[in-house]
């Protein structure tokens, strides 16, 4: 049962909500005023929160503010009169997900709480889902590494505002589902949000599909047909694969996003569209503008704040609540009760490198449920592939030895390097003691490589940081926080 906190000093009001989402199943508490409501949020955990603006000690906005500095996930709907429309507005700028007038009925509050919660759960899922599978409201948390924490931190920012977003990472990564989330939590979640796979189309008709075209365009076109940026007037269009466009389209696309308009395919006449523009790809954008596949402007324009999403490999510590999530998921699905699986099978899936990443892993579940006799999961029920892999993977960390530090110096640092001299490059793994006790430091030694890295980096390319940012392949502005961090100074190289 979802848990809901009502707060307004109209008791009537208070108590004519309490009961109405009582009626529709909900848990709820009560609060006179936004002190009070701060207070509660603090001490309980609730999916949501009805607020009014105007009350006593604390109004709602700064209730509001003060909610969302302690936990920006709980959703606050603001409910207020018509002469303080302006204020809700300014609420939701702050955060609230929707405002409702003065006087309130009941079926349109509870299908805002419900939307609400609905887009919540595309953002919380993203820590665990592929992009295929259809969550509901009553789906929980799973995922707990730092680096879904980060992509979760970023798409609450990014649902707060209208720029365009690139999101990368592997195939079934969940990209898809990080774009509806950024839609569904932002101020374009009313209207449409519209997907196209940019690589199924052939290249001739992407144009037609984007932009539309005029009867007797071209062979076949019988009828005027409108595009996907159309189509999408005042939403959102998920651009798919976008690393798979030809240059002449990346051109076009350029243009509608700086000025919002484009040419039907066969017309003369400009259309105006509001539309933002969510991309992804897993291609390398870096190496495909140094080739001149991809053009270095529109690149720019779309990776104002990019959406990394880690592959399952660097985030193992999630696979176990995955695991429970998926096995209770298909319980559900095929009407079974398979109770979890075996620690043997368990760990074989931890050790697995997950080229298919979630997708792969929610297939690999459903195949044990169709294969499993019995009330457990047992390795023998896994796919060979996994089993094989995972095994490998195993032989592969327990091999233990000394760290090649000629070969990181061979496959780094002396590439691309030609005749200089590479033999004073000492990076110290380990210390000895005065108790003859060996310590070594992880984070010491990554940012002694990372140090040296970004100054071989520098030199190579006379303290161009743009340039180096491109050659190096490392996004400018991590280039940049890290010659502060470790007081590199570019100029140094020139």
């Amino acid at each position: 049962m979802q848990k809901v906190l009502v707060v307004d000093d109209d008791k009537v009001l208070q108590e004519s909500v309490k009961q109405a989402l009582e009626f529709h199943h909900f848990y709820v508490d009560t609060a006179d005023n936004g002190k009070e409501a701060l207070n509660a949020v603090t001490n309980n955990e609730y999916d949501l929160v009805v607020m009014d603006v105007n009350m006593p000690e604390m109004d709602g906005i700064e209730a509001l503010e003060r909610i969302k500095d302690y936990d920006p996930s709980v959703i606050v709907i603001i409910l207020t009169a018509y002469s303080n429309v302006s204020d809700a507005v300014k609420a939701v700028k702050f955060g609230a997900y929707n405002y409702l007038e003065k006087p309130i009925a009941s079926e349109n509050l509870v299908a805002l709480i419900k939307r609400a919660l609905r887009a919540r759960s595309l953002v919380e899922t993203t820590k665990f889902s592929a992009p295929t599978l259809s969550i509901g409201s009553d789906d929980k948390f799973v995922g707990e590494s730092d680096e879904m924490k980060k992509v979760f931190n970023v798409i609450q920012k990014l649902a707060r505002v209208n720029t365009p977003v690139l999101i990368r990472g592997e195939s079934g990564t969940g990209k898809e589902l990080v774009a509806k989330a950024i839609h569904y939590n932002g101020p374009r979640k009313d209207n449409k949000f519209v997907t196209i796979n940019l690589a199924a189309v052939p290249d001739e008709l992407i144009e037609s599909e984007l932009f539309g075209h005029e009867k007797g365009a071209f062979t076949g076109a019988n009828e005027r047909k409108i595009g996907k940026f159309q189509f999408a007037d005042g939403g959102t269009l998920f651009l798919d694969e976008i690393g798979d466009i030809s240059p002449s389209m990346q051109v076009k696309l350029l243009r509608v996003l700086q000025e919002k308009t484009f040419t039907p395919v066969g017309s003369n006449r400009d259309v105006k569209v509001d539309v933002r523009v969510i991309a992804a790809s897993h291609k390398p954008f870096e190496e495909m503008i140094k080739d001149g596949r991809f053009r270095e402007d529109l690149f720019y324009r779309l990776n104002v704040l990019p959406v990394y999403l880690p592959p399952l490999r660097e985030r193992k510590s999630d696979i176990p609540h995955l695991i429970d999530y998926y096995v209770n998921y298909f319980n559900n699905v095929h009407g079974l009760e398979i109770k979890g699986l075996e620690e043997d099978a368990k760990k074989l899936l931890v050790n697995y490198t997950w080229p298919g990443n979630i997708r792969e892993l929610r297939n690999v579940i459903e195949h044990t449920f169709i294969i499993e006799p019995t009330d457990f999961i047992r390795a023998s029920s896994l796919p060979e592939t996994v089993t094989a892999g995972a095994g490998k993977a195993a032989d592969k960390d327990d091999e233990h030895g000394l760290i090649d530090l000629k070969g990181i110096k061979d496959s780094v640092l002396d590439r691309n390097m030609g005749e200089q001299d590479t033999s004073d490059y000492q990076f110290t793994f380990a210390q000895v003691n005065e108790n003859d006790e060996i310590k070594m430091d992880f984070q010491l030694a990554k940012d002694l490589f990372e140090k040296e890295f970004i100054i071989q980096a520098l030199k190579l390319n006379k303290g161009k940081i743009n340039q180096t940012a491109l050659k190096a392949n490392i996004p400018k502005k991590t280039l940049l926080r890290k010659i502060e961090k470790y007081e590199i100074n570019p100029k140094a190289y020139y």
